[in-house]
């Protein structure tokens, strides 16, 4: 009896270390495809300090993503972010079902140089340049697995709006760098109903980020802009009427 239990436990910690061994090896594949294929599809530097593929709890977990500003502006990531969970549920075989992708607190720059670009744009025309829609497709030398997403959820986006090296012109601003929490929204479903290869669900949750703290960006800029515009008007229009009130005083002192 002694035996038989001695020999179920070597297999039980053969067959852990086989597993453990496999994961491990998995971890690193993952993320060297996703500081690859990030970069690749962003043209610049996307880097993660670990992936961690929980196999028995169906978790796929991603520590502290960041995506460099795009060459011509400051050395400030585009975007950060301390960590992503996929829950992969019961999923085990192609196309993985990935049944809900939470995004929480990602620190955002958009950041305007002087020529009116922004960075975040710069980032999303790469992104374009890079979808199947928009490239011929080539046949993968790498393995692409397939996954589909129900849902993807941005919640709490903290955004600095830089526009220090643009001069928006007839507008002198108090301060160009502001910094905004963005309402929660949802992107998905992505990849329904047979898959996607993993590289491009995560180009297509990138993309909808992109277009959603893009067009913040810009209505946070036009408030502002509009903001200073108005008041500009309201000091020009009191300056208007202190002078017409000074030529009436002049006129009414005046015999006529």
């Amino acid at each position: 009896m002694k035996k038989i239990f001695l020999g179920l436990l070597i297999v039980i910690i053969v067959i852990g270390g086989i597993v453990w061994y496999v994961m491990s090896g998995a971890n690193e594949f993952l993320k060297s495809q996703i500081e690859q294929k990030g970069s690749q599809y962003l043209g610049t530097t996307v880097s993660v300090s670990g992936v961690d593929l929980k196999f028995r709890e169906g978790r796929l977990e991603i520590q502290e993503l960041e995506i460099d500003n795009p060459e011509g502006f400051s050395d400030e990531d585009a975007l950060s972010v301390d960590g992503l969970t996929f829950d992969l549920g019961n999923s085990l075989k192609e196309p993985y079902h990935v049944q809900e992708l939470t995004i929480n607190a990602p620190e955002m720059l958009y950041e305007v140089n002087a020529d009116g670009t922004g960075n975040l744009i710069v980032l999303k025309n790469n992104l374009q340049s890079h979808l199947p829609e928009n490239k011929p497709a080539e046949p993968s030398k790498e393995p692409a697995p397939l996954v589909k997403v129900d849902s993807v959820t941005v919640a709490n986006t903290q955004l600095t709006i830089d526009f220090e090296k643009y001069e928006i012109q007839g507008i002198q601003l108090d301060k160009k760098k502001y910094e905004v929490t963005l309402p929660t929204f949802n992107a998905g479903p992505i990849g329904q109903p047979n898959g996607l290869p993993a590289d491009e669900v995560g180009a297509a949750i990138v993309n909808n980020m992109l277009d959603n703290v893009i067009a913040e960006a810009k209505k946070k800029t036009r408030d502002l802009a509009k903001d200073k515009a108005k008041e500009k008007f309201e000091e020009e229009k009191d300056k208007l009427l202190e002078k017409a009130d000074e030529k009436l005083k002049d006129l009414l002192k005046k015999d006529i």
